[in-house]
């Protein structure tokens, strides 16, 4: 660990590992900022199952989040130091529950302080569903890649992937799948052909996120051992098909609309995993003015250096 990270994590009035209960399954939380009157932000990471860019194994990291908030840092059930084998008797709901149930301890623990969610991908069907019914606790929500419906399969990628350089035997099998007889050979093969020929993962005109810094972070985390980095992309989520199954059907236009919070996304212009034009659409539909939305021009689903100054001054907005 270098002194910069070290000298950070000392500065931090709060910088602690938890155990909490959540949906019945006791899980590692890292609680983390410089001072413990500041605003909360619980982090919901996308995948499922890909706890990045925020991790439990981040502490210190993050000096320009934990210096304006304190950080509440989550390896969701399944993944990273909360590795655990997720069969197809979890749904999305057991995920919500899990959430509601860390708002409620975070809530325990902070009995002054505001509370947000900066969620991302997956997260922000968990921000969504649990600002739904948890308004009482949650002053705000900041969501990057929002999901609302028809994922992946549907006119959008398609008619970008026939602009691309796909390989005709591939379009065609991507062309005769449907959400509902879509197997994960179909998912990989959607999502493969997506980060390879299009921007709608990583933007090839934006600046990346510095990647090895994070990977070389995660090493030498005071808290990951290495199966916890290792478990951060090969996890208990290998052979799970109840949630995707859930997340290729799922609609919350309705959720969304309603919304009783600010509730802020932050979309990349060439996402189309998150569909971008169908955020822009609810937004307009909707007339709630706790929905806003912000494009971030280069980016894709993933956020990049662009997307994260994005996050980090909205986070800053909302929580005025």
């Amino acid at each position: 660990m270098n002194k910069k990270r070290k000298n950070t994590i000392q500065q931090n009035e709060i910088s602690q590992i938890y155990t909490f209960d959540l949906g019945g399954y006791p899980q590692k939380i890292l609680i983390e900022g410089k001072s413990k009157k500041l605003p909360v932000v619980i982090t919901l990471h996308g995948g499922p199952g890909t706890p990045i860019p925020f991790s439990v194994g981040c502490r210190g990291m993050f000096p320009e989040f934990t210096d304006n908030f304190i950080m509440v840092y989550w390896d969701q059930l399944g993944c990273g130091i909360n590795d655990y084998i997720i069969d197809d008797s979890f749904k999305i709901s057991s995920f919500v529950d899990m959430t509601c149930d860390l708002l409620r301890k975070v809530r325990d623990m902070f009995k002054e302080n505001n509370i947000y969610i900066f969620a991302t991908s997956w997260g922000s069907v968990l921000s969504a569903l649990a600002a739904n019914s948890m308004q009482d606790i949650i002053s705000g929500v900041v969501a990057n890649g929002q999901i609302i419906k028809e994922l992946f399969f549907n006119d959008e990628t398609i008619s970008v992937l026939e602009q691309s350089r796909i390989p005709p035997i591939k379009l065609e099998i991507l062309k005769n799948t449907t959400r509902e007889n879509a197997t994960s050979k179909e998912l990989q093969l959607m999502s493969s052909c997506l980060t390879k020929y299009s921007n709608a993962y990583n933007n090839a005109n934006g600046k990346k996120a510095p990647m090895l810094p994070m990977i070389m972070g995660l090493l030498t985390s005071p808290d990951y051992h290495f199966k916890d980095f290792k478990a951060i992309m090969m996890n208990g989520y290998k052979n799970n098909t109840s949630i995707w199954s859930e997340l290729l059907r799922i609609d919350l236009t309705d959720t969304l609309s309603g919304i009783g919070v600010p509730y802020v996304i932050i979309q990349g212009d060439t996402d189309i995993v998150a569909s971008t034009q169908k955020v822009i659409e609810l937004v307009a539909a909707s007339s709630n003015d706790h929905l806003k939305y912000h494009v971030v021009k280069n980016a894709g689903h993933f956020p990049n250096v662009d997307t994260m100054n994005k996050i980090l001054e909205e986070l800053k907005i909302i929580s005025r």
